[in-house]
């Protein structure tokens, strides 16, 4: 009768995205609210995109908006604005009229079945981030709007920076030249 020999690697040490806590709490309450969203304006017949587009056009008042300016607002391409507003539309949300200044340019309105469907929206909304918030103090939800404002105003200086200077170092290369393991578990 032999026994079995149990030979038992050493650990070894791997990264753990840990310290990236706050990045992934961010990206995933964004993402489980937008499920959240998505099936709550789901009886209005508006998909997410279609809906970003009428919230967008809201923001700016009704003064119309140019369908290029609309793209870098959402920061999507003009051929995607423009399937979009062509199906809010040809659902009777949005309408396009000559800008009275150029008539090259057409401008994107909402039209008054498009500002119903965000009154809807609004009043869901509104329900929606009260339950979310639900068990959070004002307090709380201050502090935390205003964290995330300074994230916010921190990733815009850095887009800006490496948008100007083109470097990303700050961030990665010179990282090549460390033990990365070691510093990522050395992180709080």
């Amino acid at each position: 009768m032999s026994s079995a020999v149990n030979k038992t690697k050493p650990a070894v040490k791997r990264p753990s995205p840990k310290p990236f806590k706050f990045g992934y709490l961010v990206h995933d309450v964004s993402r489980i609210r937008r499920t959240v969203m998505d099936q709550v304006m789901r009886p209005l017949g508006i998909t997410r995109s279609q809906w970003t587009v009428l919230t967008a056009l809201a923001r700016g008042g009704n003064d119309g908006m140019m369908q290029v300016d609309l793209a870098r607002l959402l920061e999507v391409g003009k051929v995607t604005v423009g399937g979009l507003v062509d199906r809010l539309e040809a659902t009777g949300h949005v309408e396009r009229r000559p800008d009275p200044t150029d008539r090259r340019v057409k401008r994107v309105f909402i039209t008054e079945q498009g500002f119903e469907v965000i009154q809807k929206m609004i009043a869901i909304s509104v329900k929606v981030n009260e339950r979310i918030l639900r068990n959070i103090t004002p307090e709380q939800q201050r502090v935390t709007e205003d964290v995330l404002y300074t994230v916010k105003q921190n990733l815009k200086e850095i887009v800006a920076e490496t948008a100007q200077s083109g470097r990303t170092e700050e961030f990665g290369s010179q990282l090549l030249d460390m033990d990365v393991g070691n510093r990522i578990s050395d992180l709080p």
